[in-house]
This record gives structure tokens, sequence and C-alpha cells, in this order.
């Protein structure tokens, strides 16, 4: 009979192979525990500190795998048409399926196709060995009887619910992507707890064929559907549409969360770390970590970024796109909230607006005024002359301006603080000095790019470009005592309590950061500006200052409450200026409200003054309406600075021989004009000593009076000063520059 040669053949192939598997060796087999604990997702999941998911980021290109999925989250759908499609005796064999050798080798014998014998059990043995893995020629005889043995082993040692589950989590579906999770959200956008027949027959038609085209996908998918629904009638039309669909698809994104920035950086930072340290024993990589803990906090992140969003979609009318907004605390420098951009909003999403360095306008002012106070050039009660400066420098006259373009006259260093005036900064500035105040911003952490004689005098109205990040920790710095920390995205171990001569010294004096604290939570001394009503005042105590750069740029909200450091920062990635945005309609209502939610059950207590401050009543002397420059109030000095009266000095200045001469300018000084600032807003003080002197310009009369404003036009210029008697008693020769200048509303910093 033609059956007896195939007969002896097939005993003789079960004898080889049971003789095989019983003669191997019984090695060490791998425990599914070991497979599921060395399983590496090709993401890494950024979870905020109490271990919810933030973030998750593909950090291995070379392969698209979700999270180990149990068997029990998995589909009854799919399990099933994984079976079915697979191993249909699954559950009744022992890792090697007899009848399904037998049919296959009967149809190698008589050239029929067959499904084949290769069990799942038999499949995964395959996935675990790398020895024993599938290449493009097919497995080799070696490979085979390897594969038998090895799945033998298995059944020996693991479960069947193991066995399937560890198969769903690594058997490769289509391209890149491997495991169950990955390709449910990749092709049908769901976890894969929720997918049904028709998706499950795809799914297992693709184990088979992963790289088919869609049509034969479908063929196959059609099969398996039938025959897991024989009583129903399966419409493989409907199916192949949905299969082409299908697999173009792409749902599963490469990145996706809520904190994509704060995520990249603390990856970035982790990987710095390991490259730097010793190489890890095999098999112990450090940066094969699949989840990554922060500090940040899911609840405060997810309102940050709402809460930007909402408000950047308010400000569109006014050319505005992008944000950015960190919150640190303030005790531990740690990240509570990091949103780098306004994420759908932008055209630039991807840029960092929180490590980007932009233009801080009048927000670095605090830190100067806390440098002059601490070197006691000035107290918070001290009068500084916010009138028309002109300051002389390398390159010509220096002229800044204020925000609203008018002079508030002699004002109070808190006055000025709060209200943001920009000539009392910059006159601050020069008694402090640029390259003084540079060197100060940067050991705050400030990235300056550039010497403080670069910026000159400038600076004082945030001309350097600084980072959000930086720039906030500095004002965490004022919010405690002066003292400098750096800040942290990951968690680290607690420390104990440090011993007071341990702990590092003030950078600047706690005394001086107290004081500037006190100003600018003090609302009546910003009214000046921004009025009784200001959206920066808070129900808690809050230290706030806002900022707006050179044309609109940037605008900037960043200030401390007893626990926390908030810092907001609002324009376009792009450099576009914004329209009509101030200080308190940019970033200040995104400050105000982050800050409400950080203290909806949490108070907010003032600070204790620091030893070596004095506290007084003190008054102001008369302007020139004859009332009191200022209110009376009580006010904090450093001991030893501490005076009763500010006034004043009236007296006529002369020399000694009392002679009219000319104090300002300079001779042979170089005016240049701002082409940002509108001619007819930009003029010359001319300044003298002695009586009843008059000024003339190229021969022309201008004014009468110690002081005037002259309005300039290019060219040279002589400038002649005549005394009472009709004689020219001085004269300097000027040059202006800047013809063609072009009008445009806008001005130096602002508040």
């Amino acid at each position: 009979m033609k059956p007896a040669p195939f007969a002896l053949s097939r005993k003789s192939l079960a004898a080889l192979l049971i003789a095989a598997a019983w003669a191997h060796t019984a090695g060490a087999v791998v425990s599914f525990e070991e497979v599921k604990r060395n399983f590496r997702s090709s993401d890494t999941a950024v979870l905020d500190r109490n271990g919810e998911l933030l973030q998750r980021v593909r950090t291995d290109p070379t392969v698209r795998r979700g999270q180990w999925t149990a068997l029990a989250d998995v589909s009854p759908a799919l399990r099933t048409a994984m079976v079915l499609s697979e191993d249909k005796r699954f559950y009744e064999h022992s890792g090697i399926d007899w009848r399904a050798v037998s049919a296959a080798a009967w149809g190698n014998l008589w050239n029929t196709r067959t499904r084949g014998a290769s069990t799942i059990t038999m499949q995964l043995s395959g996935l675990l060995d790398d020895d024993l893995r599938r290449n493009s020629g097919g497995r080799s005889f070696t490979q085979k009887i390897g594969q038998t043995v090895a799945a033998a082993q298995l059944e020996r040692n693991w479960r069947k619910d193991q066995i399937l589950e560890a198969y769903l989590n690594t058997v490769p579906f289509r391209g890149e992507i491997v495991g169950i999770d990955a390709l449910s959200r990749t092709l049908f956008g769901k976890a894969p707890s929720g997918l049904d027949a028709r998706e499950a027959s795809v799914a297992a038609a693709l184990v088979r064929a992963p790289n088919a085209k869609p049509a034969a996908v479908a063929q196959r998918a059609c099969e398996v559907l039938r025959t897991m629904e024989p009583q129903q009638k399966t419409d493989c039309e409907a199916l192949d549409m949905f299969t082409s669909a299908a697999v173009q698809r792409r749902a599963f994104e490469p990145n996706e969360g809520i904190a994509p920035h704060a995520a990249r950086r603390v990856l970035r930072e982790i990987r710095d770390a390991n490259a730097a340290a010793a190489p890890a024993p095999k098999g112990k990589e450090k940066d094969k970590e699949t989840a990554v803990r922060t500090t940040l906090r899911a609840p405060l992140q997810r309102f940050a970024l709402d809460t930007l969003q909402r408000h950047l979609r308010e400000l569109r009318d006014r050319h505005v796109e992008d944000g950015a907004l960190v919150v640190l605390d303030n005790a531990t420098g740690e990240v509570l909230a990091w949103v780098g951009s306004s994420g759908p909003l932008s055209q630039a999403a991807e840029v960092d607006g929180v490590t980007a360095l932009r233009q801080p306008g009048s927000t670095l002012k605090p830190l100067l005024y806390a440098q002059a106070i601490a070197e006691r050039r000035i107290t918070a009660a001290s009068l500084i002359e916010d009138s028309s400066a002109q300051i002389s420098t390398a390159s010509g006259l220096y002229i800044p301006q204020n925000y609203d373009r008018r002079f508030k006259g002699p004002v109070s260093a808190r006055t000025a603080l709060a209200a943001s005036l920009n000539v009392p900064a910059v006159r601050t500035l020069v008694m402090v000095s640029p390259e003084a105040f540079a060197r100060e911003l940067r050991a705050a952490g400030l990235p300056l790019r550039e010497s403080g004689d670069y910026y000159g005098y400038s600076l004082a109205l945030g001309s350097a470009e600084v980072s959000l990040l930086s720039l906030t920790n500095a004002y965490r710095m004022l919010a405690n005592g002066g003292r400098y920390a750096t800040t942290t995205l990951t968690p680290k171990p607690a420390e104990k309590p440090k011993a007071a001569s341990a702990a590092p010294a003030p950078l600047i004096d706690p005394r001086a950061a107290f004081i500037v604290g006190d100003i600018l939570s003090d609302p009546n001394a910003r009214t000046r500006t921004f009025g009784l009503d200001s959206i920066l005042s808070t129900r808690f105590w809050t230290a706030v200052k806002t900022g707006t750069s050179k044309d609109m740029r940037d605008n900037w909200a960043v200030g401390w409450s007893q626990r926390y450091t908030v810092g907001v920062w609002v324009g376009n990635a792009s450099g576009e200026s914004m329209w009509d945005v101030s200080g308190t309609s940019g970033a200040a209502p995104v400050w105000a409200e982050v800050m409400r939610f950080l203290h909806a059950r949490e108070p907010s207590r003032a600070p204790s003054p620091p030893a070596g401050l004095v506290e007084m009543q003190v008054s102001f002397g008369p302007g020139g309406d004859g009332n009191a420059l200022e209110a009376s109030r009580s006010e904090w000095f450093l001991q030893g600075t501490e005076q009763p009266l500010f006034a004043l000095d009236t007296g006529m200045a002369t020399d000694a021989s009392g002679s009219a001469r000319i104090t300002a300018p300079a001779d042979g000084t170089i005016i240049a004009l701002d082409p940002d600032i509108p001619p007819q807003r930009q003029r010359v003080r001319f300044d003298s000593e002695g009586r009843g002197v008059q000024w003339r310009v190229d021969g022309k009369p201008l004014a009468r009076g110690n002081t005037v404003q002259w309005f300039p036009w290019p060219g040279r210029h002589v400038i002649e000063l005549v005394d009472a008697s009709g004689k020219v008693a001085d004269q300097r020769r000027i040059e202006v520059r800047g013809a063609g200048v072009v009008a445009k509303n806008n001005g130096g910093a602002r508040r």
C-alpha cells in the first residue's frame, strides 16, 4: 500500500523528536517572571511624584513596543482569535502538536498546503532565544529540533496562561510593531482590552503574515472571523476595507501626555548622568528604565497647562500664541509644574519656553534694588529722581524712558520699584555699576552671555537674555532670604537637616531680600502704575513683579508666596511683537490663577523680618507743588541707614566764583536717536549752574532756567549758556545721529 512508507516516516520522526527532547540535558529554563521583568517598552513613562503618568516618550527608535499587558487585560475576542489562528489545540498539547506535525509531514510529502506544525509555545521559544530566532531563509533543521526541545521545557515549567501572555507581548505584528499593546494602540487607537472580534481577526492575521499586502491580510482575517463566528454571516468586503484602513493607521503617537518638555529634559539629564557614571554591569543598564519619576505634580501640571492655553486663546487677537510656566518649591527647589509651550496653539510647540533665552524687561529690577540696598547705596525710602536722564556712554548718550512716557519727579525707591519706573532703575544701576550687577546676576544663575559693560545701563531694564527657569529661581533666592540653590526635576533622597553653620552663605543680604519682598507685596506702592484694583493683588501674601521687553516681544510675571515661586512668560517663539499687551494683561492673569490654585487650601503668610532690620516711621518733604512727595509711612531699613525725614535739597548750586556754567551735556557728546522711540518723545536735557541763565542752540534762543528739555535733530550743534548780563558764559559742541528715524509705538522695558 502507498501509506506504508509515510507511516514509517512519521514514527521515525516522532521517535527522533522524542529522543531529542528526553536526551536534552535539563538546563536552566528562563522563568516567566524573568521574561516579564526583562521586557522593555520602546517608550519611557515619565511619572509625577506620586506615580501618575505625565508623558510617554519614545526612547527606542528601532522598535515600537508598548507596555507589558496582563492576559486578563487582553480582550476575550483576541485571545480566541489568536488560539484559533495559530494553535487550535493549544490547551490540549504539551508544547508539540503531534497531529499538526503529522499533517505537515503529509502535506510536505504530497506537496499540499497545510497550516504548519509550529505551536504557540514553539513560537514563543523562538522569540525568547536568539539562537532559535527565525531568519529570512527560515529555520534550520537544528533550530527546529532546538525549538521543539525548548517548547517542551517551557510547558513543564510554565502555565498555559503565562505562555499565552508572554506570546502576545513578544510576537511581532507588522513593521516595527511588537506586542499586542503597541499593535492595539497603533492600528486601532485603543487598549488591548477593547478589541472586538473584527479587530482581533486582523491582529491574528498579521501574526501569520506581518508584512503582507492589506488584501492578503484581509483575506486571512476573514477566515479567522468565520472560524470565530460560524453562526454569523461574515462580510469579507467590508472587512477588506477596514483592514486596509487599519494597517495604514498610526494612532500611537511617538510622544503623548501633558509634560513633553519636562519629560525630554529629565530623560536628557538621566542620560547625561549615566554617560558620566561608570558602566553598569551587563543586563543592568541604567538607560533601560521604562519609568522615570519626577518632582512634578500631575494635578498642578494639568491646571497650569489648561490655564495658560485658555488665556492665550483670549489673547489670540493681540498676536500672541506662545507661553511658558514653571512652579518651584521654595524650600527644596523641586520643579512642581513645567509647561514649555502652548502646544497646539503654537507654530513652534517643540521650543521649550522654560529654558529659551529671552529679554526679561523689568523683572531684573528687584535683583538690582536688592543689591543697591545691600550695598547701602539706597534705602527703601530714598528719593530717586524720575525725570529725563542723559547718561554719557562710549557710544553716546543713553536716554531711558518710562513705559507711559511720563515722569513722576522725585519718588522713593519703594515706589520706583513697585510701580516699575525705568529712569530711577537706571539711576540706581549708575550707583551699582553694570559690571557689578552682571556679576551678581551670574552668581544667581542667570546665564548672561556678555559682560556688564557690554549691556551698559540698559541692563537695568532687562536688555540681557535669560531663561524663565533661571529667572524664577533667582526670585526663589529672594524668597529664601538671599540664599541661592539649584532646581531639580528628579526626586532627591531625604537629607538630614544641616546645621546653621553648614548652610550656604546668602548671595544677597537677607535683610535686603526681605525689603524687596516687602516692596513687591505692597499694593499701595504700585498704585501709580497699576492702580488700586490690580490683578497682582491676592488675598494671601505674595510678592510679584511684571516685565515687558522691547517691542513687546516678551511679557513676564514672576513672584513668590510663602511656599512657592511661580514664573510665567507669554510672547511669540518667533520673536514677533505682541499687540497692546501690558504687564497686567499678558502673563499676570495666568500667574494669579496658578497662585490661587496653589493656595486654595494652603495659607501664605508674610515672612518674619531677619535680625538687623529697623522699622521706623518716615515722612517726606514737600515737592514743587508744596505738598509732601509721598505720604508718611512705616519703613524698613538696614540697621544704621535709618532716618525719619526724606526731602529734596532745594539750594541753588554754583561754583566758587558764582559764574554760570553748563554741567550737562559734556563737550563733544554724540547723541544717538533711538529708532524704536517716536521722535517727538525723545528729549535731551540741558543742566547748568548760575542765576538768571538762558539757553541758545545754534545761535537761536531756546529757553530760560537751569534745566531745559531740547528736541534733538540730526546734525552738529553748538549749545550756549547766556548769563544774566547777556554774555555767553559757557558752550558745548554736540552731534545728534539718527537721520531717517521711523516712529514706532515702543520704548524700552515696560512694567
